[in-house]
């Protein structure tokens, strides 16, 4: 292609790009006062905030919340339904005018960790888990998705006559993970028959961050956060005394072979230039004295990936590993995968379209393109049977370093609530424009 051509096709790129962006421009500017619904929610949505957080609920222990959930959306006038995955709570608003269906998600439980931020309202909740006391603390911010949907939801709520198509507003509990032995979370909600009925034609998740300075929205389109998948490997040797590892079958040697083979899978195994991916053992329990060979060790691990085809064949590849390399030196091997959450996937036909939905309201240098993420969110579930959207919400105030700040589920994580109303105003306006609301 010469020169001219190059330059006439920017010109056409260009112009199709300005073109596209007084479009939004335009529409925003004929909907509803998203700006001005955030702030007039702004101090409510603190003070909700501020309640849950003092008050935390373990995964599918969310009574209390899901009750203050359930108290507002019902003052709203809304349909509700609780008791969907055990607390969850689902309301429907029906818009002035027939149209699609979209889904707004929060996740309402809080972790295992002892808050230790110095704050009026910190938690000083204690509960059970794995049989051992322990503190509840809001540490991933999931006090603040219920603040805030709850926030939007009253905001929609003023605005309804102009709605073409109806919200469906989901309070979801357990997105830590169920307790041990139980079922929950995104995919016990859409076993439970969230979507039966209905299914949303777009569904939208938002997630604050202490690694983005608060109100910087970062938004990903495509593969975004990793699926996860956790796996035990049971070796079984021959016991035996240590001075004598010949009258036995070594478990300790067999479960090494099996740790260093598998670091095979990812450097030689699989076509890292298609996705990244990682294998991580988390912990190694076997044996009880110095002079003493175990006839069994337990590994645990975690998969991390981006693509579901190389997921299905990680995991194949894990097992056959650890049977063949402990089967060389006598012993067996057992291997147990725990399927996690699946690849959180965006649409990118829907990143396209609320991209500079967001740069509108926030600007253009507060909203940046993440790298991948290898946490994991079962919002993915959501995201498998409609087109979905997750972004995240940066929470922490400008004038501190990023590099320093506590994390999402550390016992110092801190939340600057001036990005709650940013919050607010981001999925407000792309629910104004998914359903084309109009003054």
């Amino acid at each position: 292609m010469g020169i001219i051509s190059i330059a006439k096709l920017t010109f056409i790129s260009l112009a199709v790009s300005v073109t596209a962006g007084l479009f939004s421009i335009s529409a925003l500017a004929s909907q509803p006062d998203a700006a001005q619904l955030a702030a007039d929610v702004e101090n409510k949505v603190i003070e909700w905030r501020r309640d849950l957080h003092q008050h935390p609920e373990l995964s599918n222990r969310e009574f209390r919340t899901s009750k203050v959930i359930e108290n507002h959306l019902k003052s709203l006038g809304l349909e509700v339904q609780t008791g969907i995955a055990h607390t969850g709570v689902v309301a429907i608003l029906k818009g002035g005018k027939p149209g699609p269906l979209i889904g707004l998600r929060a996740d309402m439980d809080a972790l295992p960790v002892t808050e230790v931020v110095n704050l009026a309202f910190a938690s000083k909740v204690t509960d059970t888990y794995r049989g051992q006391t322990v503190g509840v603390m809001h540490a991933c911010g999931h006090d603040t998705h219920v603040a805030m949907l709850m926030g939007v939801a009253e905001s929609l709520v003023k605005v309804k006559s102009s709605l073409v198509g109806d919200v469906m507003f989901i309070f979801q509990p357990a997105e830590e993970g169920a307790p041990e032995g139980e079922e929950g979370g995104a995919e016990l909600m859409l076993k439970q028959g969230l979507f039966a009925k209905r299914k949303p034609d777009q569904v939208f998740g938002m997630h604050v961050t202490s690694s983005l300075p608060t109100g910087v929205i970062g938004l990903r389109s495509g593969p975004a956060m990793a699926s996860e998948d956790s796996f035990t490997i049971n070796v079984t040797g021959k016991q035996t005394h240590g001075s004598r590892p010949w009258g036995g079958v070594d478990p300790i040697v067999a479960s090494a072979q099996i740790i260093n083979s598998v670091q095979t899978i990812i450097s030689r195994q699989v076509d890292i230039t298609k996705a990244p991916a990682v294998i991580s053992f988390g912990a190694i329990n076997g044996g009880i004295r110095s002079n003493i060979i175990p006839d069994k060790v337990e590994l645990i691990g975690t998969i991390r990936t981006f693509d579901q085809d190389m997921r299905a064949a990680i995991k194949v590849k894990l097992a056959d590993i650890a049977t063949h390399a402990a089967k060389t030196l006598g012993a067996s091997a057992e291997t147990i995968i725990d399927p996690g959450y699946p690849v959180t996937v965006n649409n990118p036909e829907l990143v396209t379209k609320m991209r500079p939905v967001i740069e509108a309201v926030v600007g253009s240098d507060m909203l940046i393109e993440p790298g991948l993420i290898t946490g994991a969110e079962d919002f993915s579930y959501y995201a498998l049977e409609t087109p979905g959207m997750f972004f995240f919400l940066g929470v922490t105030p400008a004038d501190q370093e990023l590099s320093q700040v506590a994390s999402n589920h550390s016992p110092a994580f801190y939340v600057d609530e001036k990005a709650l109303k940013v919050g607010v105003h981001t999925m407000t306006q792309i629910a104004l424009t998914a359903l084309g609301a109009a003054k």
